[in-house]
C-alpha cells in the first residue's frame, strides 16, 4: 500500500511539474482564448449553415482561401524575430520594421491581382470584390507587426490570447448579425475590417518598441534568407491545406466544394484551432532552448507527449459524435456532409506530431530540410487528390485521410531521429 501511495504522489509530482510549463501555460493561454472564440464561432456556424447555401458556401471557400495563400507570407519576418540571438535583435527589428512595409504592401497589390484572373478560372465575378476588400487589412499590419514577433519572443502569449478573444469575438459576433440582416456573403466578409485594428491597439500597448532609424535594410539578407525557406514551407502548407477545396471546386463544381468545405471546417475546424495553439505556444518554447541539445531534446519529447494527451482523445471523439449532433447542430439538410467529416476529421491525428516536427527543424535552422520534405509531401498529396476526385468529395476526403495518416508520422519519426541520435551541430550554440 504504501508503495503504491509512493508511486501515485511520484506520477502526480510529475504530472503537476509537467503542467506548471512554460509550455503548457502558453497553451493554456491560447487554448482559454480559443475555447471562447469556439462558442462564439459554433453560433457563426450554425448561422451560417441555415441561412447560407452550399453555393454561397463554395464562394466563401475561395474567397478565404485566396486570402490565406496572402495571409501565410505574413508570418515569415514574425519567424526570424522569434529566433533569432539576442545580440542580433536590435539591428533584426529596424530593418525588419521597413522590409514588412514592402511586403504587405505587395501583398495587397498581389491578392488584389489575383482577384480577376480567379474569376476568370471560375466562371464567377462574385468573387472580386470581397477578395479586394479583404486585401484593405494588410496595410495596417506594418504598424504592429514587429511589436507582436516580439511578445511572442518574450513568450507573454497571455497579451496574443487576449488579442484573439477580442478579435473572435467581434469577427462572430458582427458575422451572425449581418447574417441575419441578409448580407449573404458579405456578413462574412466585412467584419474582416473589424479585428485588424484590435489587433493593431493591443500590440502598440503592450510593448514599448518603436522604430529608431530612417529606412534600413541592413542586414536584410539574413532576414530574407530565413524567412524564404519558411515562406515556401508554409505555401507549401498552405497549398496542402485548400489543394482538395481547389481541385473540388474546378472539377464538381461549387455545389460539391459548399459540402466539402463545411464538412472539412465542422468537422477539423476544433482540431485545427487546437493545433494553431500548439504551434503558436511550441516555437518560442523551442527556441528558448536551441543552443542546449539535451534541454531541446525535453522540451521536445514533452511537448509530443502534451499534444498526444490533447489531440488524441479530442479527434476520436468529435469525429464518434459527428452522426448525432450534424443534424442537430447544423440542420438535416447537411446529413450528407457527416462521411467525409468523419475522415477529414481522422486527419487531424497525425497533423499537430509534424508541425511539432517542422518546428523543431526550423529551431535549430534546418528549415531547408522543412522545405523539401514538403516539396514531397505536396506533390504526393496533389497527385492522390487528382486520382480521387474521380469517386467525388468522399474520395477526396479518404484520400486526405491516407496521406496524412501514413506519411506524416513517418516524417514526425525521421525528424526526431536526424535531429537528436545523430551529432548534428548546432548553429549560433554558445
Amino acid at each position: 500500500m504504501t508503495i503504491s501511495i509512493r508511486k501515485a504522489r511520484s506520477v502526480a509530482n510529475k504530472l503537476k511539474w509537467k503542467l506548471s510549463g512554460q509550455f503548457v501555460r502558453n497553451m493554456g493561454w491560447l487554448g482559454g482564448a480559443e475555447l471562447v472564440n469556439r462558442v462564439f464561432r459554433l453560433a457563426t456556424t450554425v448561422t451560417l449553415a441555415r441561412l447560407l447555401n452550399s453555393y454561397d458556401y463554395g464562394l466563401i471557400a475561395i474567397i478565404l482561401i485566396t486570402h490565406d495563400f496572402a495571409a501565410l507570407f505574413c508570418s515569415a519576418i514574425d519567424a526570424k524575430i522569434i529566433q533569432t540571438s539576442d545580440k542580433d535583435i536590435k539591428d533584426l527589428c529596424n530593418t525588419a520594421y521597413w522590409m514588412n512595409w514592402i511586403l504587405f504592401i505587395v501583398i495587397f497589390i498581389l491578392q488584389c491581382a489575383a482577384a480577376f484572373p480567379l474569376a476568370w478560372f471560375y466562371k464567377d465575378n462574385n468573387i472580386i470584390l470581397p477578395i479586394c476588400f479583404i486585401a484593405l487589412n494588410y496595410l495596417l499590419l506594418p504598424i504592429g507587426a514587429i511589436q507582436s514577433s516580439l511578445i511572442r519572443r518574450e513568450n507573454r502569449l497571455n497579451i496574443i490570447a487576449l488579442i484573439n478573444v477580442l478579435q473572435g469575438i467581434t469577427l462572430n459576433v458582427a458575422t451572425v448579425v449581418l447574417a441575419l440582416l441578409g448580407f449573404g456573403i458579405w456578413s462574412v466578409i466585412l467584419p474582416f475590417g473589424l479585428v485588424n485594428p484590435i489587433w493593431l491597439v493591443i500590440n502598440l500597448k503592450n510593448h514599448s518598441w518603436r522604430p529608431k532609424v530612417p529606412f534600413t535594410l541592413y542586414r536584410w539578407q539574413e532576414v530574407a534568407g530565413y524567412s524564404i525557406n519558411v515562406i515556401v514551407v508554409e505555401f507549401l502548407n498552405k497549398l496542402r491545406a485548400n489543394l482538395d477545396y481547389l481541385i473540388v471546386g474546378k472539377f464538381l463544381g461549387f455545389q460539391e466544394l459548399g459540402l466539402y468545405y463545411f464538412a472539412f471546417n465542422a468537422g477539423l475546424g476544433i482540431s485545427m484551432n487546437v493545433l494553431n495553439v500548439i504551434v503558436s505556444s511550441l516555437f518560442p518554447h523551442l527556441c528558448a532552448a536551441r543552443s542546449n541539445l539535451n534541454q531541446l531534446k525535453a522540451r521536445y519529447s514533452s511537448s509530443l507527449k502534451t499534444i498526444a494527451l490533447i489531440v488524441i482523445p479530442l479527434v476520436l471523439l468529435q469525429s464518434s459524435l459527428a452522426p448525432f449532433y450534424v443534424p442537430i447542430v447544423f440542420g438535416q439538410k447537411w446529413v450528407p456532409a457527416i462521411p467525409i467529416l468523419i475522415l477529414i476529421c481522422l486527419s487531424a491525428l497525425s497533423r499537430p506530431f509534424a508541425e511539432a516536427a517542422k518546428l523543431l527543424l526550423l529551431t535549430v535552422d534546418r528549415s531547408r530540410i522543412a522545405l523539401i520534405w514538403n516539396l514531397i509531401f505536396t506533390l504526393l498529396f496533389a497527385l492522390s487528390l487528382i486520382v480521387a476526385v474521380q469517386w467525388g468529395v468522399l474520395g477526396v476526403a479518404a484520400a486526405v485521410l491516407i496521406t496524412h495518416v501514413v506519411l506524416l508520422p513517418l516524417f514526425t519519426w525521421w525528424t526526431g531521429k536526424y535531429i537528436f541520435d545523430k551529432d548534428l551541430p548546432m548553429r549560433n550554440s554558445l
